[in-house]
């Protein structure tokens, strides 16, 4: 029996490792252990730990993390709080691998406990690059951490063993979220507004805006001008009682609650044209990407996810700056003039109409549940954890 055990701390990882959980959950010689952290445990950000148990999941170990401080302290001490309760997690489990996602600072605490205790990572989404968040640096570290990577594109892969990593532990799988997104049937948008418990206007934007970690004092002012240029843009001519803007909450991110108190109180301004909801899930969240006109923010997710629905993308600011991305996705200045500039032209029927005809989504290749699935199902353990680090041949060193 190999134990398998995910950690997932936040509503965005859990809905990009679902489908492969539910894959291991129903194979023969495997124990899924799954540990729910962060986000998932906290009234804040939705009790997202619920999703995962009606998905028909059991969530063997709960770590709450304190998120009431959101500033450089508090995460740090979360990050210390997250350390401890995966020592005591662990060494109960004792899995045979531990299966992470991503970049952030509960995952790096994992990862670390992890390779102290002489678990096997298997980290996904390596490679990438965000240089606008210290979660930059976060996934990085998490790959020299890590046993086994699953890139999203080749470029990653790549970088990952320019990194030192091993080619043949690196594989290209691709997004599990985009794969599961080409089998994915929508909620109609009737049943979407059942469900949010609003109308929602003919052409809506889903927006969602994180702090960008690496520069710190900006979150409000860049906030303030997103929140100026949807008014001015999209909340103008908009018709009262019909949402024209669909937010969801940002990550507990440093810096965090300011973003999500400046967007709280903007929305109940604009009550009947504008809505928050702090955590949509998984299906909620892609049916609305389905009905959206754009996406609107700096999340990771308007780059990966939000292409295959065939439809643009405004990526704010440097949050993302560096992360591959397709013709789908258009940037702009985190300032009001800019931001409007932006909605504008991703609103544009020009636009629209490339994204819906002749869109494209680097993050795809089909069957990556499934090649991930049985990659794990085959992977070494056996005295994996000395790892030798890979030199590029001095060619290749000579024309970096």
């Amino acid at each position: 029996m190999r134990k398998i055990c995910v950690v997932t701390g936040t509503r965005a990882e859990y809905g990009i490792l679902s489908g492969l959980m539910k894959r291991l959950k129903d194979t023969d010689g495997v124990c899924l252990q799954i540990v729910a952290t962060n986000m998932h445990l906290s009234a804040a950000y939705g009790m997202t730990v619920n999703e995962i148990i009606e998905d028909g999941f059991d969530v063997d170990v709960r770590i709450p993390l304190p998120l009431d401080d959101d500033s450089h302290c508090g995460t740090v001490k979360a990050m210390s709080v997250a350390m401890s309760g995966f020592a005591d997690a662990f060494f109960r489990l004792a899995p045979d691998l531990v299966l992470i996602l991503g970049d952030r600072y509960e995952i790096l605490a994992a990862a670390s406990a992890a390779m102290i205790f002489g678990i096997p990572v298997a980290h996904l989404h390596g490679g990438e690059i965000t240089e606008g968040a210290y979660d930059d640096s976060i996934r990085h570290a998490i790959t020299k951490l890590s046993t086994f990577h699953f890139t999203s594109t080749e470029e990653y892969r790549r970088r990952v063993i320019q990194m030192g990593e091993e080619p043949e532990r690196v594989f290209n799988a691709g997004s599990p979220a985009v794969d599961a997104i080409t089998h994915f049937t929508p909620m109609t948008r009737v049943e979407l507004e059942n469900s949010l418990g609003v109308s929602l206007a003919e052409e809506f934007v889903v927006v969602t805006f994180h702090p960008v970690t690496m520069q710190p004092g900006e979150a409000s002012l860049q906030t303030t001008a997103l929140l100026e240029a949807l008014e001015t843009v999209v909340l103008k001519d908009a018709e009262e009682g019909v949402v024209s803007v669909l937010f969801t909450m940002p990550n507990s991110d440093t810096e965090g609650r300011a973003v999500a108190a400046l967007v709280g109180d903007w929305c109940g301004e604009s009550v009947g044209r504008a809505i928050a909801v702090k955590s949509l899930g998984r299906d909620r969240y892609y049916s609305a990407l389905a009905h959206a006109a754009a996406v609107i923010g700096n999340s990771s997710s308007g780059i990966i996810e939000a292409p295959s629905f065939g439809i643009p993308t405004l990526d704010i600011g440097d949050r993302q700056k560096g992360r591959t991305r397709g013709n789908t996705v258009i940037g702009c200045v985190p300032e009001r003039d800019g931001i409007i500039s932006g909605l504008e032209r991703v609103l544009s029927a020009e636009v629209r109409e490339i994204c819906y005809n002749n869109g494209n989504n680097p993050y795809h290749k089909p069957g990556t549940v499934e090649f991930i699935h049985e990659k794990l199902l085959g992977l070494p353990l056996h005295r994996c954890m000395t790892k030798s680090f890979y030199d590029l041949d001095h060619f290749f060193i000579d024309k970096l």
